[in-house]
């Protein structure tokens, strides 16, 4: 999600000690392969599609084996009070590297990242834009996903981190704005010690993150938001031109058909060919600022790929 700055730091300590101790009860089984097979990146998934032991991300989340045999990460949940998306520890070997990236798809116009440093070394460095950062074993972080980003372990220890993905709820939120009014070294910092979280309600899961059809409301959203990310240029006007073109026959299909599947062949004819028409405008060219993705990439990606769905969104998230 785009945040407005690179990295916030949130106003908690959590007990690293008790967090090791979790995570190292896990049996090895429980630790998958990176999804995208990246040397060095392995992961145990917290939160699934139905609990289910995958690196899914979409379809109506709850909470693992492995997730209920850790009390005090549940504790975190509770604590940072959200919604919860696709959850994992996420573990780095040394000398392992997560390549520079944006990530522009769906999921990531929808949710923040979480990190909370279970195990790490002073040789594990996270970047995003032009700020590198050691985050602290129990320290809580988020950054903004929309820009550059990568991490390196360059130390002699494998890295474990808690990584939480949310849509985010009215407590997280509060606290996200807090952290930003205060900024990283002003803030109080409050210690969440193991037992002291109660649960007045229990722990709330996403049921819903992919849209079946995409509402012409939200094409716009989208579109709009892309838009203003891009510098003035007569590729960009010809290209603004052809999406209000397409975003009002989005409009007149979603009037008839709503999320009707028997509207589908509709609905995808005119994405194939709004996308044949912006490669002739060369939105390829088109470079977002601050990131420089291609503009045709981040369309494809945030709307094309979800709008209409003839095959599930690929490497959407990490």
């Amino acid at each position: 999600m785009k945040l407005g700055t690179p990295l916030v730091k949130l106003p908690r300590q959590y007990c690293a000690e008790t967090l090791a101790k979790e995570v190292a009860a896990l049996p090895q089984s429980a630790w998958l392969p990176h999804p995208g097979r990246l040397p060095g990146n392995d992961a145990v998934p917290l939160i699934t599609p139905a609990g289910q032991v995958s690196n899914g991300f979409a379809g109506p989340m709850a909470p693992t084996d492995a997730l209920d045999r850790c009390p005090y990460i549940k504790e975190i949940l509770a604590d940072l009070g959200a919604v919860w998306g696709r959850s994992r520890l996420m573990g780095l070997a040394p000398g392992a590297v997560v390549p520079e990236h944006v990530d522009v798809g769906y999921y990531w116009r929808t949710h923040i990242r979480i990190h909370i440093p279970v195990v790490t070394n002073p040789g594990v460095a996270f970047s995003c834009d032009s700020e590198t950062v050691h985050m602290a074993p129990g320290e809580c972080w988020l950054f903004d996903s929309f820009c550059l980003h990568n991490v390196k372990n360059a130390g002699d220890q494998k890295r474990v981190h808690l990584v939480l993905d949310t849509v985010g709820g009215e407590k997280l939120w509060a606290m996200i704005a807090e952290a930003k009014r205060h900024g990283r070294d002003a803030q109080p910092i409050e210690t969440v010690a193991p037992g002291s979280v109660g649960y007045a309600t229990p722990l709330a899961y996403e049921q819903v993150n992919l849209p079946a059809i995409m509402s012409v409301w939200e094409i716009r959203c989208h579109v709009d938001f892309l838009l203003r990310q891009c510098p003035p240029s007569p590729a960009l006007d010809a290209a603004t031109e052809r999406l209000e073109q397409f975003a009002n026959a989005w409009g007149a299909l979603w009037a008839q058909h709503g999320t009707d599947t028997r509207g589908l062949a509709a609905y995808r004819a005119l994405i194939e060919a709004v996308q044949r028409d912006l490669q002739r405008i060369g939105a390829q060219r088109i470079l977002l600022i601050g990131n420089e993705v291609p503009l045709e990439r981040a369309l494809a990606e945030l709307v094309f790929m979800v709008a209409a769905p003839n095959a599930a969104p690929a490497a959407a998230a990490a």
